[in-house]
């Protein structure tokens, strides 16, 4: 009887014991969802309602009537295992007269345009024999042109169009079109609200016949539906903006994201975060973030560099991004 009991005490275990599986981790796309740059990632990507600072429609379509001058930035991300992450943007704001409204009255809109880049590169290409023929890589691309407008002192909303490009393995090929649709609501003028719809109709379509022949398959794989709303309070006087994020996706997932960003000087910030805090799965590991930037003024513009520290779960080391921003 007690050996019974034994083995089932086992059992229970060691079916208890292992890490419950996110439906989400299998989902296409999941480069697009790392975060853009170092000032998102360090702030834990927790960016949807964030109004002040540098600003990129990847967070919400809606952000990018708020960008204070034009700003240009790149980036670039040394993952573990051979993989890389990179970026570029530029955003700008458009004030608009209205000529038939003789008080003067403006409209305000926004231009957010960025690519992200991912592969995978120095993977060995080996025969049925294990023999080694050569080396093959893997790029996945996104593009993205996000348009925002001021509908009034209190509310901008935005959408986003975002082009997919997935090289998989020499001919094999796929490309998606996706949508983003965003709100910003300003409660007053420290407290903002936020809500968004991330990769509508987003899917990659993939045909093997022409690796396989008659063998080959045609295959649908669909992008996680991501829904957002956030919110964000800036502490002028302390020069402090916090930052909170709630997201559900088509996998049954619900995610929790927190930033926070302090201003030291005038010219020199640091920032904390975490992203992925998974409210339905505590197996899942978050991944907290440190990061700082520093800016230079020449002239009329201003140089920074950002810097993020991500601590990357299962991966030989944790991510480092660095970013170079221009304002003008």
């Amino acid at each position: 009887m007690k050996k019974v009991i034994f083995v089932l005490f086992l059992s229970v275990s060691v079916l208890y014991g292992q890490t419950e599986f996110s439906g989400i981790s299998g989902k296409a796309g999941a480069f697009s969802r790392m975060g853009f740059g170092a000032r998102g990632m360090g702030m834990g990507n927790a960016m949807s309602a964030v109004i002040w600072g540098n600003l990129v429609s990847y967070y919400n379509p809606a952000l990018a009537a708020f960008q204070q001058g034009d700003f240009f930035s790149v980036g670039y991300s040394p993952l573990s295992l051979n993989r890389s992450l990179n970026f570029l943007n530029f955003t700008r704001k458009f004030e608009m007269k209205d000529r038939r409204n003789s008080s003067g009255h403006s409209s305000t809109a926004g231009l957010s345009i960025g690519i992200i880049n991912a592969g995978v590169s120095n993977i060995d290409e080996r025969d049925n024999q294990g023999i080694k023929t050569g080396d093959i890589s893997t790029s996945e691309n996104q593009i993205f042109v996000g348009l925002s407008n001021r509908m009034s002192k209190k509310l901008s909303v935005g959408i986003a169009v975002k082009f997919y490009y997935y090289k998989l393995y020499k001919n094999i090929t796929a490309n998606a079109l996706g949508f983003d649709f965003g709100a910003v609501y300003l409660v007053n003028n420290n407290l903002t609200v936020s809500v968004m719809i991330s990769d509508i109709n987003s899917k990659y379509k993939w045909n093997t016949t022409r690796l396989y022949g008659q063998q080959g398959l045609n295959t649908v794989d669909k992008f996680p539906l991501l829904k957002k709303i956030g919110f964000a309070y800036n502490f002028k006087k302390l020069g402090l903006i916090t930052a909170l994020e709630f997201e559900n996706d088509g996998a049954k997932v619900n995610f929790l994201r927190f930033g926070m960003e302090y201003k030291i000087f005038k010219t020199f910030s640091i920032r904390g975060g975490f992203d992925r805090l998974n409210l339905s799965n505590f197996d899942y590991p978050f991944r907290p973030a440190l990061g700082f930037s520093y800016f230079y003024a020449v002239s009329s513009w201003k140089i920074g560099i950002d810097y993020a520290y991500v601590f990357e779960p299962y991966s030989a080391y944790d991510r480092h991004v660095i970013g170079i921003d221009l304002n003008l």
